[in-house]
């Protein structure tokens, strides 16, 4: 794994590089090979809290955590046992169903590339023109619900797009205010 690690309003110092790529560079247990992927840190102060986050670009998952505490180096601790809760939740998903095209053992074959979603924008005011600032471009990857929530979670998004193999058509989940999920199926 390649790190890259960056600081906003902060210098990154080698004992915090370090102490990055330790934490997070023991993750490369989790899987067979070495993943070649690159792993981006970013590390701020907001408010006295500093706060890191951290993005794995991994062939057919990008798995993010964020954590904030008083203390930079538990931020990392913190981060880093995320990130390896998130890879022990997916390997046990993907061990648990039995392999069919579309499942979550087909992410990890070569030459798939990540989905990104964007997040959502604030709606500007009614006087205000409309102004597209950033479009992103993804694959959409044929999958069932429940693998589209997992993929949500672990990219920790509110929503997520993707292709639905049961009806074939495009759908969107999302995490509604009470903590359960809707579903979002377009009408032909």
């Amino acid at each position: 794994m390649q790190f890259q690690i960056r600081g906003e309003k902060l210098e990154v110092t080698p004992a915090l590089r370090d102490y990055v790529e330790k934490k997070v560079g023991r993750l490369e247990k989790y899987f067979n090979e070495t993943p070649d992927s690159t792993v981006h840190v970013t590390m701020k102060v907001i408010r006295g809290q500093h706060q890191v986050e951290v993005t794995m670009q991994l062939p057919g998952v990008i798995l993010r955590a964020e954590e904030r505490n008083s203390d930079m180096y538990a931020s990392i601790d913190l981060v880093a046992e995320k990130l390896e809760r998130q890879i022990r939740k997916l390997k046990t998903r993907i061990n648990r169903k039995p392999r069919q095209e579309g499942g979550l053992r087909g992410l990890f074959r070569e030459g798939y590339e990540p989905q990104v979603n964007g997040s959502a924008m604030d709606l500007p005011d009614e006087e205000e023109d409309y102004e597209l600032v950033r479009t992103k471009r993804f694959v959409l990857k044929p999958m069932d619900v429940q693998e589209a929530i997992l993929q949500m979670n672990l990219i920790g998004h509110d929503f997520f797009v993707f292709n639905n193999t049961e009806t074939s058509e495009i759908n969107v989940v999302y995490r509604r205010n009470d903590g359960k999920y809707g579903l979002i199926e377009p009408i032909v």
